[in-house]
């Protein structure tokens, strides 16, 4: 069996969390979807906007999500230690230095592999600071 691990803030779940899901899902037989903590939320995109608790609720109840677990708020390598994927799908917009994440993955005796999901919804609305960016433009 192939497990195959996705990560994000999933704030506001629109189209282009689904479409990264769906292609996580289509890299093996089981997805576990790990939910960044309010903390990491925070240090990261400098606010928060839904409780991690809910968004994890949201996460779960997905089709394509066999299984969703909230992160570490001190390593976040640390669920991913504890769920030893066989891939890891990263998303075409997700920050990460891919070389850095590799090295450390294999520093921790994880020989994961890296997918980059490339297939990205196409339409004005597809990330979630462009939706809240929407929403406060339509306030003013």
């Amino acid at each position: 069996m192939v497990r195959v691990v996705a990560t994000g803030v999933f704030s506001i779940i629109h189209p282009g969390h689904i479409i990264f899901l769906e292609e996580a899902r289509k890299l093996g037989d089981e997805l576990v979807v790990i939910v960044a903590r309010d903390k990491t939320v925070g240090l990261k995109k400098g606010s928060q906007y839904i409780p991690e608790e809910q968004r994890l609720h949201v996460v779960s109840a997905l089709k394509m999500v066999d299984k969703a677990v909230l992160g570490d708020e001190e390593d976040i390598y640390k669920p991913v230690e504890e769920l030893k994927p066989d891939v890891i799908a990263l998303g075409s917009d997700q920050e990460f230095d891919e070389e850095k994440l590799s090295s450390e993955l294999r520093d921790r005796g994880l020989n994961a592999k890296l997918v980059r999901v490339d297939r990205h919804y196409e339409g004005e609305l597809y990330s979630t600071r462009r939706i809240i960016e929407r929403i406060k433009n339509s306030k003013e």
